[in-house]
């Protein structure tokens, strides 16, 4: 097993990836390139950034990555609420996708935290 598919975080995020290419399933055909592709790459970007960073050698590189993950889902709750604002998001799709990104985002805090840690 990879180091980065024993962390709940990824597992969680990689269910939102899943949840977010369902939402955007349903978007208009002319956003395709535009928000669709936006929001798919910030979700993705998240499992993606644990993942390499998990498979680095040092714990300061993980920290770097577990950062940029952290700013993937800053990105992809901005776009979402754009989509929100927008009626592109089913009733209820932002607020329930928000809220698992408060949760992972928590999980990344206290991951960084834990990694951060072993550095000192």
């Amino acid at each position: 097993m990879r180091p980065h598919e024993k962390l709940d975080v990824w597992k969680r995020s990689i269910d939102l990836v899943v949840r977010v290419y369902k939402a955007t399933e349903v978007f208009p055909t002319h956003e395709r390139y535009g928000l669709t592709s936006q929001i798919r790459r910030a979700a993705v970007s998240i499992p993606a950034n644990i993942a390499e960073g998990a498979a680095r050698q040092s714990s300061k590189e993980f920290a770097h990555f577990l950062s940029i993950a952290q700013g993937s889902g800053s990105e992809l709750e901005t776009e979402l609420l754009i989509a929100e604002r927008l009626g592109y998001l089913g009733s209820g799709g932002y607020t329930e996708m928000r809220d698992e990104l408060d949760s992972i985002g928590r999980m990344l805090v206290g991951l960084a935290r834990n990694v951060k840690r072993i550095l000192h």
